[in-house]
């Protein structure tokens, strides 16, 4: 496995061995010790989750605030738009945002740190995503900042019109989000 940097180091787009051939390709998704040498990070992954999307959607910006989760994100089918979000207030890239298209037909994985807020774009007609967390999902904890928020101007890669659900309407501000210490 091969980490390679964003603009926001804790932020890192994974590369797995890929074996190909006429059949297709296989590759080991995750193994712990080479996400360890490759990231640096020891994390205990608790839950898997798939998400699947039509073109337009977005979802996000989410995060806990308690128990936060760092995801391991992959796309199985289709194309994305992945957006990580600095919620920690002692960073150097505090409120600073980073984005990377991720698709099935290219096997890359976004690692995202726990601290993080988390959305995604669909490009494609649809898309499938399968994600691990290193916390479970506790819908108290839950929180989530405005995807469109005009301080964090985030350029996604938008044609057409937003599909975006009610509670993600609803969300805060950057402004007024909390905030990781």
């Amino acid at each position: 496995m091969k980490a390679i940097g964003t603009d926001i180091p804790d932020v890192m787009v994974l590369e797995p061995r890929v074996f190909r051939d006429e059949r297709g390709f296989f590759m080991e998704s995750y193994n712990r010790r080479s996400f360890k040498q490759a990231t640096g990070v020891d994390a205990e992954f608790v839950q898997d989750n798939t998400s699947f999307s039509v073109r337009n959607v977005v979802r996000g910006l989410h995060y806990q605030i308690q128990q936060a989760q760092g995801k391991l994100i992959q796309v199985i089918a289709g194309e994305i738009f992945d957006v990580a979000v600095d919620l920690r207030r002692g960073s150097h890239t505090f409120k600073r945002w980073v984005g990377v298209t991720l698709s099935g037909g290219a096997p890359r994985m976004l690692w995202i740190p726990e601290g993080f807020a988390h959305g995604f774009l669909v490009l494609s007609e649809h898309a499938i995503l399968l994600y691990k967390t290193t916390d479970y999902y506790a819908p108290e904890h839950e929180r989530a900042i405005l995807w469109n928020d005009p301080d964090l101007a985030i350029r996604w890669p938008l044609e057409g019109a937003a599909i975006v659900s009610e509670k993600d309407r609803r969300a805060s501000s950057l402004r007024a989000g909390e905030m990781f210490d």
